[in-house]
């Protein structure tokens, strides 16, 4: 699963979860192929991914065709790009929600006005708005007491793939349309966000595996 873009939305599908429109290209000249006809304007992705890899955002096709064309393409480790719609967040920002032992821990709220690099690991996150003396800056949030419908659906999707810890994203348009674009089963935390909640990843992961261990 952590391997697949596109497995992730065969498996979020089958349970009933929206996720973008999004084709699937083998190379340089199917990307180019298709992406004629896909509307505009629509995100480039690695199929086997992380950290947002491969993510470009088009307006036009001449840009996509001149990226594409160009040595600054950077293909996917399995060799396929991912074409997918652009869902524009209503308040420029995502939600990551994380699971352990199949049961939802928390949501998180990204900020997305940087980049589409996401990853909230300390290790991704070493530029100044990581700096523990600018904690109001971070682009992590723990989003106090969120709830919503999708969790149910999630955690569905987790247990028919026999995933006990994840974190999956998703985001909302200006119609409040929800569209599910990642899962991460080899999910990581934000130290800024879990410091002002008593809600901790890694502490639930340990209490998790010891409740394994004593099974």
């Amino acid at each position: 699963m952590e391997l697949s873009k596109s497995l992730q939305y065969n498996e979020l599908q089958k349970t009933g979860i929206k996720v973008p429109n999004t084709v699937y290209a083998a190379g340089k000249d199917q990307l180019l192929h298709l992406g004629k006809s896909f509307k505009l304007p629509f995100l480039t992705k690695h199929n086997r991914a992380g950290r947002g890899l491969g993510i470009k955002l088009f307006y036009d096709y001449a840009g996509f065709e001149k990226y594409i064309t160009s040595n600054e393409f950077e293909d996917s480790r399995d060799g396929i790009t991912l074409i997918q719609e652009y869902i524009k967040p209503k308040t420029d920002a995502i939600i990551r929600t994380e699971f352990v032992d199949n049961q939802f821990l928390y949501a998180v709220q990204v900020d997305t006005t940087k980049g589409f690099e996401l990853c909230p690991a300390d290790a991704c996150n070493i530029e100044d708005e990581y700096c523990p003396a600018n904690a109001t800056g971070n682009k992590f949030m723990i989003v106090e007491k969120f709830s919503n419908p999708i969790l149910e659906q999630y955690k569905k999707v987790l247990k028919n793939n026999n995933i006990e810890i994840a974190g999956i994203e998703f985001v909302q348009d200006k119609n409040k349309e929800l569209y599910t674009y990642d899962i991460n089963t080899n999910t990581n935390y934000n130290s800024i966000a879990e410091s002002f909640s008593n809600l901790k990843g890694m502490k639930s992961i340990a209490n998790f595996l010891l409740k394994e261990l004593q099974k």
